[in-house]
């Protein structure tokens, strides 16, 4: 298949989208014509699925140069677990491959291929877990969606920024869709090959951004965060993130989601298939607030319907009977060291109130300076926590040691340090509490 892209091109871009010569703020400037990136340049590659087409492919990526695009596609809500299913990398001077993780125990050849090279990922913490699963870890990174929120554009998901700096349509309709599928379809290999067909444009670009701004290190500290911080350990309690959990106030109602979540999760890992598509979480919480004890009771709980519901129905009371009879139950919350709400801090702990309040708009004000997200000059979390218990003597120093031992990046902490002390030093006394309406009896 030949690219559907004029042959006047800069790097394999056409001309007309190669420099659309817009601006950050506002993004006023004339925007050019959209063009429809609807192929690859090279045509749609072949998947690699045998031992002999990944050397060929890790000979060709190690002979390429500059930074390499990559990609991954999962089968969420379809596959048990987040694995890569389908693994897209493109090089100058290799070009673009689609590589099949599954026959392979992991791509470490690849990984080899590409030591000491820059991956490209767009919003990389959502495909980085799926990669370090296959062997595959960068030495550096640059993620797109990252950049693009530090340089300020008003939309960061890839589709979005590709239009707005490159002048390209890109179509994402097949971005949900069971890549564990075999064989995959022409239009989806095609769409995944395009996934990483102008990375290293839309990296040029974004550093020029970047750069334009002083923002340029900003973006370096926070790629080698990324990579510092290695994979996220499990979570503890896992099924305490059901949906719906929150509509629970007993405790061994809480113990009967305990049993059917890990349950279900044991059942779904042993099929491959995603938790939800066997019985939804609405499902589970039902079950634990109604305890039925008999089939008819539970399969007339809401939710609990279809092939898994029906068939299953012993194992699902089996689980629910293990709750009714446990003497240890878990507690409906667990121990936290993060602060409650701020709504209720007026009432718990008015200079906690008046230093938050005072420290968030100085941050949002330099935020807008600087033209980017507010989360993104410093984590809405870390602030609250040092408002809540801020250093017993308050210096610059002392708050921006707060913020380092947070995980603040350097550049968080120059600019955001400052403005914390100040508001900290001398907080705005709260607004005085409104006095609640009286109900008088009759009306009166």
């Amino acid at each position: 298949m030949t690219p559907n892209i004029p042959e006047n091109t800069t790097a394999g871009v056409p001309a007309a989208a190669a420099a659309p010569h817009i601006t950050v703020e506002g993004f006023d400037s004339p925007i050019p014509e959209i063009i429809d990136l609807d192929a690859p340049r090279d045509g749609v590659p072949l998947v690699i699925e045998t031992l002999s087409g990944l050397e060929r492919c890790a000979a060709a990526l190690a002979a390429g140069t500059g930074p390499a695009g990559v990609d991954a596609e999962r089968a969420s809500g379809f596959r048990y677990g987040q694995r890569a299913f389908l693994v897209q990398i493109r090089r100058e001077g290799a070009g673009t491959w689609l590589i099949d993780p599954e026959p392979f125990g992991n791509l470490g050849i690849i990984n080899d291929a590409l030591r000491g090279v820059e991956w490209i990922l767009h919003a990389a913490s959502q495909d980085l877990p799926c990669l370090s699963e296959l062997g595959m870890w960068p030495d550096k990174l640059f993620d797109t969606e990252l950049a693009a929120r530090l340089a300020g554009l008003p939309r960061v998901g890839l589709a979005a920024v590709i239009e707005q700096l490159l002048g390209f349509g890109l179509a994402k309709e097949h971005s949900a869709a069971d890549w564990s599928t075999r064989p995959l379809p022409e239009p989806w290999l095609r769409y995944a090959a395009l996934d990483v067909e102008v990375l290293t444009e839309l990296r040029e670009e974004l550093i020029e951004l970047l750069q334009a701004d002083g923002k340029l290190e900003y973006a370096e500290q926070e790629f080698a965060a990324i990579l510092d911080a290695g994979i996220a350990p499990p979570r503890v309690d896992p099924w305490r993130k059901t949906s719906g959990l929150h509509q629970i106030r007993d405790r061994r109602q809480l113990a009967a989601v305990r049993e059917l979540w890990l349950e279900r999760d044991s059942l779904a890992q042993k099929r491959d298939v995603a938790p939800g598509r066997l019985i939804p979480d609405s499902a589970l919480v039902a079950a634990a607030k109604a305890m039925p004890a008999t089939v008819p009771q539970l399969l007339s709980t809401k939710g609990f319907h279809g092939r898994a519901a029906q068939r299953e129905a012993p194992r699902w009371l089996r689980c629910i009977a293990a709750a009714r009879d446990l003497e240890e139950l878990p507690p409906l919350h667990l121990a936290t060291n993060a602060p409650p709400p701020p709504r209720v801090w007026a009432d718990r702990d008015p200079e906690a109130a008046a230093r938050l309040a005072t420290a968030r708009p100085l941050l949002q004000a330099k935020a807008e300076e600087l033209n980017l997200p507010l989360e993104n000059l410093l984590t809405p979390d870390y602030l609250r926590r040092v408002a809540w218990r801020p250093p017993e003597d308050v210096s610059e120093d002392s708050i921006s040691a707060e913020l380092r031992e947070l995980g603040a990046r350097g550049w968080q902490v120059e600019l955001a340090a400052p403005l914390i002390t100040a508001a900290f030093l001398s907080p705005q006394p709260l607004p005085p509490k409104e006095p609640k309406a009286t109900v008088v009896a009759g009306g009166q």
